[in-house]
């Protein structure tokens, strides 16, 4: 028989059936209908204060939340609850199943089942009498969705949001879909149909759906979980990061960029590796994949070329017709690529589109206090891509006949509209703005018009804004600000950035622990891995940009923390979440990049930089044990570990490399009193215009400290390191260790200070042009010894090296 017709349901059937009738995501779904649909406002807080916990007649208890997408469905007939352990209890002591919805407050059919089951008295009946049911905000509580996403691709064969899933009153799951129109349509069941069917199957097949579901329980938890992986064979090496590149060069589209075919996503992690390894390899054919898939998406109308920024991804394989949300994630990690790219190719072109970016975020996307809000939705009255798209007609009265006439050929405007989207098909008339392929003009000739549009575009209906504020998402644009505040020398950005920092430093921790979310002047919830780890790496970023130890000090906390509550000491890597959250079904532990880098390959990354900066041995090993944990991953799956990759290639390239020849010997040496230096070069050969690694270790006898590169009190003299005997020779970056700060009977206030043996990493670079021969060097490092009572004087500590020059092969 269908396991839709009417009577008691097969469950057995049921799961079966899923992939077939079941399955759908945002841009597989049938089309809804357009409606204009406007939310009444909520009321002031003291009010939502006064109501009582259910809500009372005009609310549910979702009124009580902060994030904007609980919020949007507060007023909704159905009795939704928050994630809590309330609605566990009541769906026990009833014997009832849970309905759990999962989705976000930027999901174009979140909204649509929303408008179209949600809302209605009849759909909410069915819900109350026979389910709990349950909203999550999956950006709030990323550790639930993961789970229950990981269940829908089990049970259904693939997943999307919005996430729809009956579970037991123990949370484990039985059935599942995405998104289910109300009524029997298009082939699919309607949702008040499978409401009552499913509450039918609860009653008369209650003890195999017990069965099931626990077995379904089990086979989520190996895959989320990473137990009883196989280890892998081999060594991290740089032939890892070859074979992912190589790989990419299989599927990249040379035409318009980007890997694989439409939908196309900002491949954020690829880019990332692609642009590493060519600083280090110097294989144009990887520079060459980075940049074209960048042109082509700042080219096409994924690029918001009115208000700047980049929306979600493109439904078509040129980057023309977007999926509308503008996500904050995406903007950063986009922001620096662009920089990047602009350091390694010199062209305006790319900082124009970073500049872009960092100004829609700063505009449009900040909080007084300084910290960045989530997303913009991709529909503005109930119409998806409304805010964003022209008609010919609007640009010519804004912008005038002649400067109108050009602004339209020049952006790609088609006499019936380029704009059409699968809910609505051809919008006649209705243009997104885009530069097509071959075109010669850009965004910088068309910068005063596009002011002109983006001060009639404010005046539209504006797409929803989330303006929760997350902290691994803030974390992932203060590193894009501080990075492109050193890159495109604009303090502007720095200052953003710190701003931020500290905002999130001070409203979004608590006991020296992170919070995950931030709105309407509180924060709230046991942040994730992705959050120590995403803001951790940006507050090194803040201390190379701005040389200032206390975004150092504060990273190395962040880290600490990390290892201490989110490490797998047995297996090596993190998991999700903390060792003292919530017990949910599984604790995940994930290495795989999706629309946000991997929180266990940031994790790796921040470790190395850590390790690298501070010299502290903890964080160098973390990070090893890590890297050899998803070492198997690295070697099949390569497409999905781009920022592992990364990461891998970092501790690669931090790595301490005496010298072949020396044996571990340094390559020069010096003592002078109780302070003791020698230089370790990674090699005495190199080609004109390469690099020389240094390490310069530091050994200082008990007893005694050197003044750190910033001692805290100007009549000290910081330790130093210059470079002459050779023009020829240049000396780059030199990685100074923060301080340890101590206080002295000579001193009233307390020093930064080195003690002990301190590694300092440096590059040397040669120069281009150079014909074969020997060049001589010498380094200098200034150091003034003290011990508890005094000073001595500062010395220079003198160490020779003598580089052998060979000629290009």
């Amino acid at each position: 028989m269908s396991i839709f017709t009417p009577g008691v349901l097969n469950i057995a059937i049921v799961l079966v059936a899923l992939t077939a009738v079941l399955s759908c995501s945002d841009r597989a779904c049938p089309a809804a209908e357009k409606t204009t649909h406007q939310r009444k406002p909520l009321p002031p807080a003291a009010k939502i204060a006064k109501l009582p916990a259910d809500g009372g007649k005009e609310f549910n208890r979702l009124i009580h939340e902060k994030s904007p997408y609980l919020l949007q469905h507060a007023r909704n007939p159905v009795n939704w609850y928050p994630w809590s352990p309330a609605a566990f209890a009541k769906a026990r002591k009833e014997g009832k199943p849970i309905f759990l919805s999962v989705g976000y407050s930027t999901c174009h059919w979140c909204h649509v089942m929303e408008r179209e089951s949600f809302e209605t008295e009849a759909v909410g009946k069915i819900l109350n009498e026979f389910y709990v049911s349950i909203k999550v905000d999956r950006e709030e509580r990323p550790d639930v969705d993961q789970i229950y996403m990981t269940a829908t691709q089990v049970l259904a064969g693939q997943g999307g949001w919005p996430n729809s899933l009956w579970l037991t009153p123990d949370g484990k799951p039985w059935y599942a879909g995405t998104y289910f129109p109300p009524d029997d349509k298009f082939g699919r069941p309607g949702f008040k149909k499978i409401l009552t069917q499913l509450a039918r199957a609860w009653k008369a097949q209650n003890e195999e759906i017990l069965k099931r579901s626990g077995e379904i329980a089990a086979r989520i938890k190996r895959y989320t979980s990473g137990k009883n992986r196989t280890p892998a064979s081999g060594e991290i090496s740089y032939r890892l990061l070859e074979n992912a590149t190589g790989m990419m060069s299989m599927t990249f589209d040379p035409r318009m960029g980007g890997f694989g075919r439409a939908p196309k996503f900002p491949p954020h992690s690829s880019l990332q590796l692609l642009l590493s390894e060519y600083k280090r390899t110097k294989s144009e054919r990887l520079l060459h994949m980075a940049t074209v898939t960048l042109d082509a998406m700042a080219r096409g109308g994924i690029h918001d070329h009115v208000g700047g920024g980049f929306h979600r991804y493109a439904t078509d394989p040129i980057w023309l017709l977007p999926h509308f949300e503008k996500m904050l994630y995406d903007n950063a990690q986009l922001a620096r690529a662009y920089v990047e790219a602009y350091e390694l190719t010199g062209k305006e072109r790319h900082k124009r589109v970073a500049m872009d970016i960092y100004a829609w975020v700063l505009r449009e996307m900040t909080d007084t206090g300084g910290g960045f809000y989530s997303a913009l939705d991709a529909d503005s009255a109930g119409e998806e891509g409304l805010f964003y798209v022209w008609t010919r007609k609007e640009v010519i009265e804004i912008l005038g006949a002649k400067a109108g006439d050009e602004f339209c050929k020049a952006y790609g405007f088609a006499e019936g509209g380029n704009f059409h989207d699968q809910a609505s098909g051809k919008k006649p008339g209705t243009n997104i703005p885009h530069f097509p392929k071959g075109a010669k003009a850009d965004d910088e000739q068309f910068a005063a018009a596009r002011d002109k549009l983006l001060k009639v575009r404010v005046k539209r209906i504006w797409p929803y804004k989330d303006d929760k504020i997350l902290t691994s998402w803030n974390g992932l644009m203060i590193e894009a600000l501080a990075y492109g505040g050193r890159g495109l020398k604009d303090p502007r950005l720095t200052a953003a950035a710190e701003k931020a920092a500290a905002f999130v430093l001070k409203h979004m921790r608590k006991d020296g622990r992170l919070l995950r979310t931030y709105r309407d002047g509180g924060a709230k919830l046991n942040a994730y891995l992705d959050d120590y780890a995403f803001l951790g790496l940006a507050l090194v970023e803040l201390h190379r940009t701005t040389g200032d130890e206390k975004w150092l000090s504060e990273a190395v906390s962040l880290a600490d923390v990390m290892l201490k509550n989110y490490s797998d000491p047995d297996a090596g890597g993190f998991f999700f979440t903390s060792s003292d959250h919530e017990e949910l079904l599984s604790r995940t532990k994930d290495p795989f990049d999706r629309a946000v880098p991997s929180g266990n390959a940031v994790a790796v990354r921040l470790l190395v930089e850590l390790g690298h900066l501070t010299g502290q041995a903890k964080y160098r090993t973390a990070a090893e044990k890590s890297l050899k944990a998803f070492l198997m991953f690295m070697q099949r799956s390569p497409r999905g570990m781009g920022t592992l990759l990364h990461a891998a290639g970092r501790y690669l390239d931090t790595a301490p490399k005496p010298t072949a020849t020396s044996a571990g010997k340094p390559d020069a040496v010096t003592q002078t009193g109780p302070v003791k230096v020698e230089a370790f070069a990674s090699r005495l050969t190199a080609e004109p215009g390469e690099s020389i690694d240094l390490n310069i270790l530091i050994t200082i006898e008990k007893g005694w400290h050197v003044n750190s590169s910033k001692p805290l009190a100007k009549n000290l003299i910081a330790t130093a390191l210059k470079l002459t005997g050779s023009a020829q020779v240049t000396l780059g970056e030199v990685v100074w260790p923060a301080g340890k700060k101590a206080t002295f009977g000579f001193a009233g206030a307390p020093l930064s200070v080195y003690e002990g043996v301190v590694r300092i990493p440096a590059k040397i670079t040669i120069a281009k042009n150079l014909p074969a021969g020997q060049l001589k060097a010498e380094l200098t490092l200034t150091a003034q010894p003290c011990s508890d009572k005094s000073c001595l004087l500062p010395i220079n500590h003198k160490l020779p090296l003598t580089i052998e020059v060979v000629a290009p092969k």
